[in-house]
């Protein structure tokens, strides 16, 4: 039987491995559920994923694109008079009033990354991609401390079921972008 050519084969695997974990989350994550989900033969997800991990790195890397898709749009890192906590707590808004689904996803990969080392550089890469971009309007400690506060920021709305409170987030965002001097 002639293999039949098809290009697009990987990426429907990983578009299937995402919809897996967001209706079973990590669980239910399988060779065998992708491939059903996918509708492609078992073969073929261990052909182009040898192992879980392989298929969790592309299915991150993948989610990681979403938030960076909303950064980008914005454009406020170039713009130096915008005001980067505003700017930071609109970033926040408009992804989590995105599909529920896919945010809920894109965080439970991220923190995958405790038990499963294979993970770890795609999530440290996440991370350190964003604070290079906010670098460009603070300093390389603020940026960092910005990151940790959005991620933060997210999980707390995400975990409480409280809604997002974005003036919240730009007074918060603000006050590190801001930092008080020492003994002040």
């Amino acid at each position: 039987m002639a293999r039949r050519y098809d290009p697009e084969r990987r990426q429907r695997i990983i578009d299937a491995a995402i919809r897996v974990v967001g209706q079973k989350g990590l669980a239910g994550l399988t060779h065998r559920s992708v491939a059903a989900e996918a509708d492609v033969p078992l073969g073929s997800t261990t052909y182009h994923f040898a192992t879980l991990d392989e298929l969790m790195v592309a299915a991150l890397r993948q989610a990681n694109e979403g938030f960076a898709k909303v950064i980008a749009a914005r454009g406020a890192l170039t713009d130096p008079t915008a005001d980067l906590a505003q700017e930071l707590a609109g970033w926040i808004g408009e992804w989590l009033a995105g599909d529920r689904t896919g945010v809920e996803l894109e965080c439970e990969l991220y923190l995958a990354a405790l038990r499963r080392p294979a993970l770890r550089p795609v999530a440290a890469e996440w991370a350190t991609d964003l604070a290079e971009l906010l670098a460009r309007r603070t300093d390389p400690v603020t940026a960092r401390a910005l990151v940790a506060l959005m991620d933060g920021i997210c999980l707390q709305v995400l975990l409480t079921g409280v809604p997002y409170d974005e003036e919240y987030a730009r007074e918060i965002l603000g006050r590190v972008i801001v930092a008080p001097a020492p003994g002040t």
